[in-house]
């Protein structure tokens, strides 16, 4: 088994991951108590480690499904470590994503891992591969939501929903994104080995500059309003209101005040 060739180092959890998870339980339930002092920096900092963390996800998905698929390197490489240090480039991995968030409200992880496509075989192993990352955050929008839609946070503090709402709307966005069919984004590597060689001559040159322009259609107004329209829609379905998610967004950016509507009264 391609496994076998993996040490128990290459898999072991790393300490970087877990101190995010430490960030996002302990800032969660500051959250959720109202112990913070300003509400605001602790959905902030609530919000950018569950964040991180499912880019963290997003990324081994796409390793443990390479792996299994036959590139043994991905254990070498770390990536199945959960380290985000271990990532081929910190900027678009890590610092690029959480920077979308401030500016935009929308989630769209960057690329992070290196495959070794040449030791997998298999269309469908390689389709595979791209679709992993993007699966996962399907499954971490459902893990979000489903408290609204089971009706598990009525009671719940604002907060504490807001919080969690606009978390469910970068995962929402960041699943939609990332299975958009442009170069660069794995929508495309799902479909890439489906093509023929003289497509993917021609589209390879863009792809470094597919996620570049993904973002600056998004700040078309018609684009922008047309592509949230969706989101919420989607988060309406499944029980999240735009109230909540909106709320969620102007605490998370603390910075710039929050509006009356959004205030909590203790």
């Amino acid at each position: 088994m391609t496994t076998a060739t993996t040490s128990c180092g290459d898999r072991r959890v790393s300490p970087v991951f877990v101190g995010i998870l430490a960030v996002t339980a302990v800032t969660g339930w500051a959250t959720w108590t109202g112990f913070a002092e300003q509400p605001g920096v602790a959905v902030f900092l609530f919000v950018t480690a569950a964040w991180i963390v499912s880019l963290c996800l997003h990324e081994y998905a796409h390793a443990r499904t390479a792996l299994h698929s036959g590139d043994i390197s991905v254990g070498e490489k770390g990536y199945l470590t959960l380290n985000p240090l271990k990532y081929t480039h910190a900027l678009l991995s890590i610092v690029l994503p959480v920077v979308f968030v401030i500016m935009g409200g929308i989630g769209l992880p960057g690329g992070a891992v290196f495959i070794e496509r040449g030791r997998i075989r298999g269309r469908w192993r390689h389709s595979l591969i791209s679709a992993a990352g993007p699966l996962t955050n399907v499954l971490f929008a459902a893990v979000c939501t489903a408290p609204f839609w089971l009706h598990a946070l009525d009671g719940a503090p604002r907060h504490f929903r807001y919080a969690l709402a606009f978390l469910a709307l970068l995962q929402v966005t960041a699943a939609i994104l990332n299975f958009l069919p442009v170069p660069g984004l794995d929508g495309y590597g799902v479909l890439e080995p489906w093509l023929s060689y003289g497509v993917k001559r021609q589209v390879e040159p863009f792809a470094p500059f597919g996620l570049l322009f993904v973002f600056a259609l998004l700040w078309v107004p018609s684009v922008n309003h047309a592509f949230f329209d969706m989101i919420y829609a989607i988060l309406r379905a499944l029980g999240v209101s735009d109230g909540f998610s909106d709320c969620g967004y102007w605490l998370y950016r603390f910075w710039n005040g929050t509006p009356e509507l959004c205030v909590v009264s203790s």
